[in-house]
């Protein structure tokens, strides 16, 4: 008999009741050290106060009006992510996917209103991911993500990651945009060098193209700073977000640059919910924290803490780790043990790690993590791959 839940998740046996800064408590009353963070989510912990604040405040004015009405806590944070990025105009959605789905029909509608219908190609690499709808897994392509949903979405170029000879190959009279991650997550914590992403800046320029970067994991100070192409000192003309930006509550966003979004006026998309209060007020509290420097200092000096522990770790237990890489507190450990062995290892030693593709394990720690949680990571993470040894010197 199917289960009252859709069983489409290889659940972990765990029950969180309880949380608070960069710790879960299990329903037997156990307490995890939470590096994965609801996979990039929760930017500031469990129940951070600024944000129960935000939510319960707003929570006890006005939940929901539609997008038929002015809502001042979405005019509100649209300014602060105006004022703090590239974009000059912001639309609200729920999730990354929903985001994926605007930015492709962004860039479409764009060449449209251009006269240019045929230019709707964009070019997508191997180990992406852009989210689970049509356009997401058509985005990605690889066959774990596209088998069995067909017919797919097309107008979708994929490449090899990093093959930028390929890029400029590849583009034709058809091509709209080039759509990547600037640090893959899924695809095992993969950052695109920073020269590469100048080169893509550069190459749709050169050929008239839109740069559509996905920071729904890799943006909201990750890499220690507000979004991570800011490392590259270069800019998009559509980027999606979402996760990190709602601290926990649901919430994203595309921005874009006034031409970028141009073809997009009244009527050409909506969202019930995209940008309802409850969302946008937390957001509101996510940003106010985030991107002030002194935060995104922060971020920078514990992780480059951490990664120094964790090349540590490598160094003692060499049968289990390959390498750590990775940008700020996006971070992935490269496994010669299977990833989800050493995964499963860190449930029974109560430290939480999330696996990628590549064999590798993901840390995406609370971006408030102190020194105590790292010194505890280290403890746990040990005592994780020392029963790993255990069971390879008995296999």
């Amino acid at each position: 008999m199917i289960p009252s839940v859709l069983p489409t998740y290889n659940r972990a046996p765990l029950t969180f009741v309880k949380g608070e800064g960069a710790w879960l408590t299990e329903a037997d009353g156990r307490r995890f050290l939470d590096l994965g963070a609801g996979i990039a989510v929760n930017a500031l912990g469990h129940a951070h106060p600024a944000l129960v604040a935000a939510l319960t405040e707003q929570a006890h004015a006005l939940w929901h009006v539609s997008n038929l009405y002015n809502i001042p806590q979405q005019q509100a944070l649209a300014d602060k992510l105006v004022e703090h990025t590239f974009a000059d105009t912001v639309f609200f959605t729920n999730s990354g996917t929903e985001s994926c789905e605007l930015a492709v029909k962004m860039a479409r509608k764009y060449f449209y209103d251009k006269g240019q219908p045929e230019r709707v190609e964009i070019i997508t690499f191997d180990g992406s991911f852009h989210g689970r709808s049509s356009a997401g897994i058509a985005a990605a392509g690889s066959e774990k993500m596209t088998k069995g949903f067909g017919p797919l979405l097309s107008g979708f170029v994929h490449l090899m990651f990093g093959d930028l000879d390929g890029v400029t190959n590849a583009i034709t009279d058809k091509t709209a945009a080039i759509l990547i991650e600037p640090v893959q997550g899924e695809g095992g914590i993969r950052p695109v060098p920073d020269a590469e992403l100048k080169a893509l800046r550069q190459i749709c320029d050169d050929n008239g193209l839109l740069l559509i970067l996905d920071e729904v994991q890799c943006g909201v100070g990750r890499t220690g700073r507000l979004f991570a192409h800011e490392w590259a000192g270069i800019t998009p003309d559509i980027m999606m977000v979402a996760k990190g930006i709602g601290g926990g509550f649901p919430l994203g966003a595309v921005l874009a640059t006034e031409d970028a979004a141009s073809g997009m006026t009244a009527g050409t998309h909506g969202s019930t919910y995209g940008g309802n209060p409850l969302g946008c007020a937390v957001g509101c509290a996510v940003i106010d924290q985030v991107a002030t420097p002194a935060f995104l200092e922060g971020v920078n000096r514990k992780a480059g803490l951490l990664r120094q522990k964790l090349e540590g770790l490598i160094a003692e237990h060499p049968e289990v780790f390959e390498e750590v890489r990775g940008a700020g507190l996006m971070l992935g450990l490269k496994c010669k043990a299977s990833n989800i062995d050493v995964v499963n290892a860190g449930y029974d030693n109560e430290v939480i790690t999330v696996p990628a593709a590549d064999n590798v394990i993901r840390l995406l720690p609370p971006l408030t993590l102190t020194e105590d949680d790292i010194a505890q990571a280290m403890i746990r993470l040990d005592k994780a791959a020392s029963q790993i040894e255990m069971h390879l010197a008995t296999a």
